[in-house]
């Protein structure tokens, strides 16, 4: 069965929260920041996830994953 609903796409969402879900993990490798706060958005086509980070010279940094399934 092909996939009727691309926007978003399940899988994305699936994506977005198992990388949401991963933030601990991703504070184990991430030595020069600190992760202060995760946004996850779900609902919107292509979901992302939101990660603000504080540096050990206090600047605030953000990075943005966002999940993009290609049709088939």
């Amino acid at each position: 069965m092909k996939t009727q609903n691309y926007n978003p796409s399940p899988w994305e969402q699936t994506f977005a929260q198992i990388i949401t879900d991963l933030k601990d993990t991703i504070q184990n490798q991430l030595s020069e920041a600190k992760i202060v706060d995760v946004h996850t958005e779900l609902e919107v086509d292509n979901p992302s996830v939101r990660f603000n980070l504080e540096d050990s010279d206090g600047d605030p940094h953000e990075i943005v994953v966002r999940v993009i399934e290609r049709i088939d």
